[in-house]
């Protein structure tokens, strides 16, 4: 797993400064030994890729020379790094030798780069005897001694690295009979497709059509051939490489209408091909070239009018995720399983203009806005390099972490999760899971200045210390003490050439490198002390391990083909400084087993699982006698993606999956006090999402004899990556790609983001299964406090509902009896929690109202439920069952509970709650009645929206008129006098006890007629008797330095000024200082301003508005003689 982080960096290139250049394209580039070549129309560049990026040479062609012989084209660079070819547009064909002088080259500080000058001189100018001079050429491949190129008429042409040319050929493609080409149908989805897979025979020659790219793996032998027509032919190679042309020959034909450029992963036999649709096809080269899945940018909305065709594709070193990029914009990374790791394309939604329009420099945009041309990842994969479509200027980096997947000789615990980059650890703080953070953690200087960079890190299994290892040596770091522990004596840390790390309890495992001899052995170092005076043991090796494992005592050794050697670890002593412990290996088991099969990628002991009934007794002999046996059983990970299980006692291996990235094993691992996966014994991740794996006990308890897969449904978001577990939590941690951008860069910042999924509803449904109640209780009781409970109950019950639907008639008819069905146990566990009423309304509202009666007689009445949520004042939750009700019990009942929550949320001044019910019953009450009048049909709830809460009220008019009609004066009072009576009785409450902040959120929730009720109510409940004592009661209720309480009052002014309520008027328009209001007000009435002025002057408490008094004075006087003249 691949994750970008940091900002991207510049690599700035030389101008070529000759006016002949026409060309805006980069030729080539490629990236070989850390050293990366770059071929532009006019010159060359060497740099170096490694932890210093600096120009080590060039070769810039006289203008003279690209005037007579074109400028580059075509470029490839030799495998040993030596020799470069270069072929003009004028079909010359140069040849370049890269010479190391002995100057080195010195970057600040004392430390020596170990980096030279280069020197980059002509040996071979020739031009090409091509066949016909207005050919077009196609990318060039090589092996050690030989090129071949590609041309528009469908031949090959081969020249040797000594300039010798060997002439064009054509590939035979008329295949013996039985020996069909393949035709393959293609699938625009992330699945399998082999079923589209049909098998034709074709005679057809290759030079029809033009060969547009090339591509060689001499690991797999196989020279992959793309046509202009789209297709794609797949050759077989002499293992001597290209040079017999008489060896090259045709084996496959993949039809397709569009393939554009290919690019092989070597290790996991995977041909990537892509489109100009901007679509990605992977197929399995060990299948018959079948077709695996397909992966683009179509299900994050951009089509190829947005990205344009695929312009490259490239595979990391370890083969295990491929870098993107298309012509019109943008580069991704995604992993085999067709996880998106990383986008430089912004998701902003759907861009309104056309993405080859580049915004203002002066702004922050994406990297690679105007496309891809060219990419290639450095030899370690931490670094992507990249170079943008008609762009000379410059290569983007952009810097990569690798997760710890537990593959190879080093070893690594889900416990603890950690990205690692070529100088530095990005590990995942999860002390709270509810916000998990990344902290980036910076290898001492002292160590990766002479160690870059970082090649193996692995976490001990409580996930408290990291032993890291750079190019020679190794440190440790304490993650609670936060401290770096490493070699005193630096000669003894130049020895080591460490290929893997595992952690053996408290000890470290080194395998060791030794160059002098070519051979291999481990290492065994406490972790308090590195040093070779507290070196453990040292073991030979017999060859280079292929995979590592450690459990408990036992450590686990694999080397090609297939040869398993399992030792026993015995550690005599103290393992203190104090003391002088010794350590001894005795072999326990060896097997050679013959297979052929791919090449173990990863193999994990599978420890014996304690049953519930031992662990409960608390049997300490018994569990430690169990926990101390010799694993049986392995777990295996190949190199192409598939899952099995290998006996140790007879060789025998039992497939189980495939597509798998990486997997778990669970049991017997963790030594958390609360692990909530203890019943799990594995989880693996792959295109099909995550899948967690149970035991399924045989007559042996303590032997799986069986495995279930349970799981297949918890699907991370696909840019998410698991990267490991939380057994104290029970949740699985990712991480997943975030952007922020800043006004002072020219790019945006890659930030990975850790990401949490929980697990728990799978755990709980398993031992709800197999009626394992007890356990089922106390996993939930042990998760009650952890983030995200509640959801993960709501999860368990809709899954279990969904399934019980889903299930045929037969199947209910077998599993009728409802006491031992899954979903009553499901909602028996529920009910031991207070969530348990929230989560049922939730199930039920989103599933469908036809089979809520089979989830209510499991979970109980609605109506007692409801009662249940009054009682306990849970008002929101009880009003989500009124529409179940409505369903399952009639409108009537239904209407009666809403009446019931309606008081009491009005009570609880819960106003918005209270406008939802207020237009459900009344909604309902039409209905009701309208079916009454009509006919004496059912009047089931069939009628009722689920939606009810957006039912909205009627406007005023209509339902003052719906309510004085004489006609419907029967309706009114069955089913709305009702509510009308409860919301007036409200808001006289409310008006009598001066609460006005509550009346304006009343009517606002409710939509109450407020303008209606004032006038009605002008000399009652409404009323103010005296101007004084309302003017400092509601400026003592509304207080004026709030802004919402301003906002209250001029809603309140706004009604009382439509209805012409002088009282309240004056009150009002005083507290909010609204002198304009009060002028116009007085003007026409001076009585009322004298009696306003002397009340105003004579109480104390109003001097605050002694200049409102005087504002108005003036005003007044002004008035009153403009009048006069």
């Amino acid at each position: 797993m691949y994750m970008a982080y940091g900002w991207p960096q510049v690599i700035p290139l030389e101008s070529s400064g000759i006016c002949a250049t026409n060309s805006q394209q980069i030729v080539y580039f490629k990236l070989i030994n850390r050293l990366l070549l770059v071929v532009s129309p006019s010159h060359i560049e060497l740099w170096s890729s490694s932890q210093h990026r600096v120009r080590l040479g060039k070769y810039k062609r006289s203008e003279a020379s690209v005037q007579k012989e074109g400028e580059n084209l075509r470029a490839i660079w030799s495998p040993d790094a030596k020799l470069i070819a270069v072929i003009t547009t004028r079909f010359y064909l140069h040849i370049f030798k890269v010479n190391f002088t002995e100057k080195k080259i010195q970057i600040g500080g004392k430390q020596p780069t170990g980096l030279s000058l280069a020197s980059i001189s002509l040996l071979l100018n020739e031009q090409v005897p091509f066949p016909d001079r207005n050919l077009t050429l196609s990318n060039i491949i090589c092996d050690n001694k030989h090129m071949l190129i590609g041309l528009s008429d469908g031949s090959l042409y081969s020249i040797s690295w000594k300039g010798e040319f060997y002439g064009s050929f054509n590939i035979d493609v008329q295949l013996p009979e039985g020996n069909g080409l393949s035709k393959l149908s293609h699938s625009l989805n992330n699945g399998f497709s082999s079923s589209g897979i049909q098998s034709a025979f074709t005679n057809h020659p290759v030079n029809k059509s033009a060969v547009i790219y090339l591509e060689l793996s001499m690991q797999l032998r196989l020279l992959v051939v793309l046509l202009s027509d789209g297709q794609i032919v797949l050759c077989s190679v002499s293992k001597r490489g290209i040079k017999l042309i008489e060896s090259i020959k045709a084996e496959k034909r993949l039809v397709s209408a569009d393939a554009v450029c290919a690019s092989v992963a070597s290790d996991q036999q995977i041909l990537a091909v892509g489109t100009r649709k901007g679509v990605i096809e992977l197929y399995d080269l060990v299948e018959s070239a079948s077709l695996i899945r397909t992966v683009s940018l179509h299900d994050w909305g951009y089509s190829v009018e947005d990205t344009g065709p695929v312009s490259c594709i490239e595979w990391t070193p370890d083969n295990s995720a491929f870098a993107v990029g298309w012509t019109l914009r943008g580069l991704s990374v995604w992993s085999v399983s067709g996880c998106r790791l990383m986008s430089t394309i912004r998701q902003i939604g759907l861009s309104s203009t056309s993405p080859m329009v580049k915004p203002n420099q002066d702004c922050k945009y994406e990297p690679i806005m105007g496309g891809t041309s060219l990419l290639h990842w450095d030899e370690h994969g931490y670094r992507l390099y990249a170079i943008e479509q008609r762009s000379l200027e410059r290569i983007i980096s952009f810097s990569f972490g690798k997760c710890c997947l537990n593959r190879g000789v080093s070893g690594t615990t889900y416990v603890r999760q950690v990205i690692y980059g070529e100088d530095r650890l990005l590990v995942v703080q999860s002390e709270d899971t509810d916000e998990l953070k990344i902290l980036h953690l910076h290898l001492p200087v002292s160590y990766i200045s002479h160690n870059w960079p970082v090649l193996h890190v692995a976490a001990s299994q409580d996930g408290m210390y990291l032993a890291v290892a750079g190019l020679h040596g190794l440190i440790l770091y304490d993650i609670r003490l936060k401290k770096w522990r490493v070699f005193g004596d630096i000669t003894q840390e130049q020895k080591i050439q460490c290929r893997g790390l595992l952690w053996l309890g408290k000890i470290v495992v080194v395998c060791n490198y030794i160059d002098s001899s070519n051979s291999y052995e481990l290492l065994f170092y406490p972790r308090y002390h590195l040093d070779q005076s507290s070196q453990l043991c040292r073991k030979p090796l017999i060859a280079e391990p292929m995979v590592m494992d450690v459990y408990q005592d036992y450590l686990l050794v694999t080397y090609r083909p297939f040869d398993v050697h399992v030792y026993n670890v015995k550690l005599s002593g103290e393992l203190t400084p104090s003391s002088t412990p010794d350590l001894q290996l005795s072999t326990v088991r060896e097997l050679s087993i013959m297979t052929a099969k791919s090449h173990p990628a990863a193999m994990r002991f599978i420890p014996d699982q304690l049953p519930s009934e031992i662990t409960s007794t608390n049997d300490v002999s018994l569990s430690s006698e169990i926990i101390s046996r010799e694993p049986v059983r392995c777990l295996i990970l190949r190199t192409n993606g598939e899952l099995s299980v290998l006996d140790l006692d007879d060789g025998r291996e039992r497939d189980l999956s495939d597509s798998v990235e990486l997997f778990w094993v669970t049991c017997g691992q963790s030594e958390e006090r609360i692990n909530l996966i203890e019943e799990v014994s594995w989880l693996d991740y792959g295109h099909r999402g995550m899948q967690v794996w149970y035991p399924s006990r045989g007559v042996d308890p303590f032997k799986q004899e069986a495995f279930l897969q349970l799981d297949p449904e918890l699907d991370f978001d696909r840019e998410v990556y698991p990267l490991g577990l939380l057994p104290n939590a029970g949740v699985v941690v990712g991480v997943s790609q975030r952007m922020s951008f800043s006004a002072c860069t020219e790019f945006p910042c890659f930030e990975p983001s850790p990401q949490a999924q929980t697990i728990l509803h799978c755990l709980l449904r398993h031992l709800l299964q197999r009626n394992k109640i007890e356990e089922a209780l106390r996993l939930a009781k042990l998760s009650e406090e952890k983030p995200h409970f509640s959801h993960c109950l709501e999860w368990l019950l809709f899954t279990v509902f969904e399934a019980d639907i889903s299930r045929t008639n037969t199947n209910k008819t077998q599993a009728n009896d409802a006491s031992s069905s899954l979903l009553v146990k499901t909602c028996d566990l529920l009910r031991n929690f207070p969530e348990y009423f929230d989560v049922v309304v939730s199930v039920a509202r989103k599933t469908d109202g036809r089979h809520w009666a089979d989830l209510f007689a499991a979970a109980g009445r609605s109506t007692e439920l409801f009662e249940d949520c009054f009682q306990q004042r849970w008002y929101r939750t009880a009003a989500c069952y009124i529409l179940v009700i409505a369903k399952l019990e009639g409108p009537a009942v239904s209407q009666y509970c809403a009446l019931r929550l309606l008081q009491a949320t009005l009570d609880e001044s819960l106003y918005e709650l209270a406008g939802e019910l207020v237009r459900f019953l009344l909604r309902s009450g039409r209905e009701y009645d309208s079916a009454d009048a009509d006919t004496d049909a059912d009047t089931d709830a069939d009628k009722l929206s689920p939606g009810f809460l957006g039912y909205f009220l009627f406007p005023s008019s209509k339902r003052t008129q719906s309510l004085d009609s004489k006609g419907s004066f029967k309706e009114q009072s069955t089913h709305v006098s009702s509510v009308k009576n409860i919301l007036e009785s409200h808001a006289s409450l409310l008006m009598s006890e001066k609460e006005l902040s509550k009346l304006v959120a009343f009517v606002k929730g409710t939509q109450f007629d407020l303008v209606d009720y004032l006038q009605r109510e002008r000399y009652g409940s409404a009323r103010l008797d005296n101007f004084a004592s309302g003017l400092e009661l509601i400026g003592q209720k509304l207080q004026m330095d709030t802004l919402q309480s301003r906002l209250d009052a001029e809603f309140l002014l706004a009604h009382m000024c439509s209805v012409k309520f002088k009282e309240w008027i004056v009150v009002l328009a005083t507290v909010l200082r609204r002198d304009e209001v009060l002028f116009d007000l007085f003007q026409h009435d001076l009585r009322l301003w004298n009696a306003y002025s002397i009340t105003l002057q004579s109480h104390p408490t109003f001097m605050e508005y002694h200049d409102l008094l005087e504002v108005l004075e003036e005003r007044l006087s002004v008035a009153s003689f403009s009048e006069e003249k």
